[in-house]
């Protein structure tokens, strides 16, 4: 027969937090992952707080707020403080227990920012390749470089020429008229007056948009990142910091180095090869001649390369569609790169619970 509805009237729950989470739940083998990094990250941390005050909040938590909401893509912190109020499996992998306090907006984001100044993005992220390193999942040897281009939060209207001049052509203060007609704009003669740091930018065949411009190093062996970093948007940032990344791998022996055709540049290719990297840079041959030639295209290893070396656009792929990086919510280098790298590190983790066969 049909069941009656009745409102609950159970004021307690005796089911533990942690017995709600189901044994295979995807994010368990993370969550162990995750507390094996910040355990780790536990003295600087202590090197970031005062010894006297009023506690803050525990920053293991806050970063493990942080991943939840790059994993689940919430889009604000006001959202995801909503969301621990009820979300049992947040709770649960934060560490809030069911009847803990959730922080406030404004706290947590100034929390945030501490972590910012203690750079803690770069050491978890090292924690985090280095445990890939431990379980084998890296190549020492075969890497690929690639750069892409991180929108930022300024629009179009806060361009302003540096001298003054421009404004809008209405009286509207929130959400003036602004024409460009005419106007001839660069990083030259315009600053954004919402975010000086972006720069105009743009890929070929679309329109130009402020932006930073993000780079990562990867692995070919299982697609992971080893390295990831993020600059102002220019035409030669992505060389430029190619050179610097193939430079910090560690160790001596000679290593290859994968990229789309936008590096095959001479100069470029030269200076790799004075660091003992063989370059598997896809040829550009549209309007030049190429600066890869047979020495490194007769071997197999070259075509292996140029197979593997596109799995960094998965990278990519998920940094922006699930890990929030498609158009940034921060202002400056500093912010931006922050959150760009632990994006970065976030990404790893995924890709290391489902290589180490965790059930997806």
């Amino acid at each position: 027969m049909r069941g009656g509805e009745r409102e609950p009237g159970s004021m307690f729950s005796y089911v533990p937090l942690e017995r709600r989470v189901p044994r295979d739940h995807p994010l368990r083998p993370m969550r162990a992952m995750v507390d094996g990094a910040l355990a780790e990250l536990s003295p600087r941390f202590s090197a970031i707080y005062a010894k006297t005050g009023r506690p803050s909040i525990p920053p293991e938590r806050l970063l493990r707020a942080l991943l939840i909401q790059l994993l689940y893509s919430v889009r604000s912190e006001r959202m995801l403080m909503e969301q621990l109020e009820y979300n049992l499996l947040f709770r649960w992998f934060v560490g809030l227990g069911m009847d803990d306090a959730v922080w406030d907006a404004t706290v947590f984001t100034k929390n945030r920012d501490r972590l910012l100044a203690g750079d803690v993005a770069q050491a978890f992220f090292e924690r985090v390749v280095e445990q890939a390193r431990k379980k084998k999942l890296l190549s020492a040897e075969h890497f690929t470089v690639d750069g892409t281009l991180v929108e930022a939060w300024a629009s179009h209207k806060s361009f302003q020429p540096r001298q003054g001049g421009g404004g809008p052509s209405d009286d509207d203060p929130g959400n003036p008229s602004v024409s460009f007609r005419g106007e001839k704009r660069s990083n030259e003669t315009h600053l954004s007056t919402t975010d000086p740091e972006a720069r105009l930018t743009r890929t070929k065949g679309k329109e130009a948009k402020l932006a930073y411009q993000g780079h990562v190093l990867m692995e070919n062996r299982h697609g992971l990142v080893v390295d990831a970093r993020l600059t102002q948007a220019s035409g030669y940032a992505e060389r430029e910091t190619a050179l610097a990344m193939a430079e910090a791998i560690p160790g001596r022996r000679r290593i290859t180095l994968g990229a789309d055709r936008g590096y095959d540049a001479r100069e470029f290719i030269e200076r790799l090869r004075s660091l003992h990297v063989t370059p598997h840079v896809a040829q550009n041959t549209t309007h030049r001649r190429s600066a890869i030639d047979e020495r490194t295209t007769q071997h197999a290893g070259y075509g292996e390369s140029q197979r593997r070396r596109k799995r960094v656009e998965e990278v990519f792929g998920w940094m922006k569609t699930i890990g929030l990086m498609r158009k940034t919510r921060h202002r400056g280098v500093a912010r931006v790169g922050w959150m760009f790298l632990f994006t970065a590190a976030v990404y790893n983790l995924v890709r290391m619970r489902t290589l180490l066969g965790a059930p997806t």
